[in-house]
């Protein structure tokens, strides 16, 4: 289990630079606009969108590299692209090259979505796999408060304060790619491409005391009720696609990256000065890392399903507050309370669950493709929502942005309500012969248990 858990915060450690380039850009944003006189409009859809759209892009076409050279050769590429992104931006002239460089880190981060969950479930024990795959997002938070913390670090260093900030992620870059070359393959990938030799030995190094014929044995079973060049949208397969879609569905609709990305300037919008902005925002990340470790500890006991019924309940109050305090002009120094609640809300429910959720509920040959569906949903409403906050703020307000996510948060109680069922403690193989059932019967998964198994 010492070895496993190694190998999984290795691989997770690609969810800390995702964190880190995804929120890094806070913090020079603003910089950045005054520095290249752009209008809000390039603002919001090249300097920041670009980098969400290589995230989409990632995420889109990351399964393909993640099931043809593999989980652990992907996750060595996604570091080569992280530390090739930091570099350029940290020495980008101009917006434009600023905005390829970044589109290039995208890539990396759309591709860590799909390559890093699906590599740690798959080495995972059934009982532990929940906090174990939880580990991707407990570094991406962390990766989130290391650059919150950069970025205050950095702030008064000089004109050329962001170049720093976006630059500095090279080093922890290079890191992680010499990290990656020290993990073995997934024995569930070789196994989907026929390496029955190779996989034997992963499965013995993983876990010398477990039985790596009964596996097999599961997956070949698995296999056998497959057709060759299936694919994700096949009839027997729309369960789990409406249970991916959905939850990334309601994760971006949350608004978590629009607060992510713009954490200062909203700050600043409720009447806090610059430094208090930014002080905040780094108890934006010390939140949410801490309520994700709390998440990742609860992960297997209570449930994927009760984490997100709590998320959903704390995402409509807090939504709901931070859209009366514009609305009614309340005191800004109530935003922090009301941001760092819905952080809270966050990091316990959908943002421990969604990666571990989404790696679990497709069957082994189809994982990464399956990963690749939801993280592109994910991705591409990252990309929109975002890159349309400054310009719906400058028109109809943040109260009424806010207000519409906390709407949306009702919508996603019900789903948790009537559809999401529970999946932790139970094997790989054996959610994949429930939840391709169309007609699958959701009572039947939230009453098995691991000792049934």
């Amino acid at each position: 289990m010492k070895k496993i858990l190694i190998w999984s915060i290795t691989a997770a450690l690609a969810g800390f630079l995702f964190g880190f380039d995804t929120v890094v850009i806070s913090g020079a944003e603003k910089k950045l606009q005054l520095l290249w006189s752009t209008s809000d409009v390039f603002h919001g859809i090249v300097v920041i969108g670009m980098a969400l759209w290589g995230t989409v892009i990632g995420a889109f076409f990351g399964g393909i590299p993640t099931n043809r050279i593999g989980r652990k050769n992907t996750l060595i590429w996604i570091g080569v692209l992280y530390t090739i992104s930091a570099i350029g931006s940290g020495l980008a002239n101009d917006p434009w090259t600023f905005a390829f460089f970044r589109f290039i880190g995208g890539l990396g981060v759309g591709a860590s979505t799909i390559a890093a969950p699906a590599y740690i479930s798959e080495i995972a024990p059934a009982k532990d796999r929940g906090k174990l795959v939880g580990l991707y997002q407990f570094n991406i938070v962390f990766g989130i408060l290391i650059a919150f913390l950069s970025n205050y670090l950095l702030n008064d260093i000089g004109e050329n304060a962001w170049r720093w900030m976006v630059g500095i992620e090279a080093i922890p870059a290079a890191i992680y790619t010499v990290f990656a070359f020290t993990i073995p393959k997934s024995p569930r990938w070789l196994l989907t491409k026929f390496r029955k030799d190779e996989a034997i030995k992963m499965l013995q190094k993983i876990n010398p005391d477990q039985n790596p014929e009964k596996l097999m044995l599961e997956i070949k079973q698995e296999m056998e009720n497959t057709v060759s060049n299936e694919n994700i949208f096949l009839k027997k397969y729309r369960f789990p696609l409406i249970l991916a879609f959905l939850i990334a569905f309601f994760n971006q609709l949350s608004g978590i990256n629009a607060l992510l990305y713009y954490a200062p300037r909203i700050f600043q919008e409720a009447g806090l000065g610059e430094s208090t902005a930014l002080l905040s925002s780094i108890g934006i990340g010390v939140t949410n890392m801490l309520f994700t470790l709390l998440g990742v500890i609860l992960i297997d006991k209570l449930g994927r399903k009760q984490l997100m019924l709590i998320c959903s309940f704390g995402y409509i109050i807090s939504l709901s507050l931070v859209s009366a305090t514009f609305f009614f002009g309340w005191n800004g120094e109530l935003m922090p309370v009301f941001l760092f609640l819905f952080i809270a809300a966050h990091a316990i429910g959908q943002g421990t669950v969604i990666w571990v959720f989404i790696s679990e509920i497709f069957p082994n040959h189809l994982r990464s493709t399956g990963q690749s569906f939801g993280s592109s949903v994910h991705w591409v409403l990252a990309a929109v929502v975002p890159s349309l906050v400054p310009i719906l703020f400058s028109t109809i307000g943040a109260g009424i942005v806010f207000l519409f996510f906390a709407v949306m948060m009702v919508f996603q109680l019900l789903f948790v309500l009537f559809m999401m069922p529970e999946t932790k403690g139970i094997s790989l193989e054996e959610l994949s012969k429930k939840l391709i059932n169309k007609n699958i019967n959701k009572n039947e998964i939230n009453e098995t248990s691991p000792a049934n198994l």
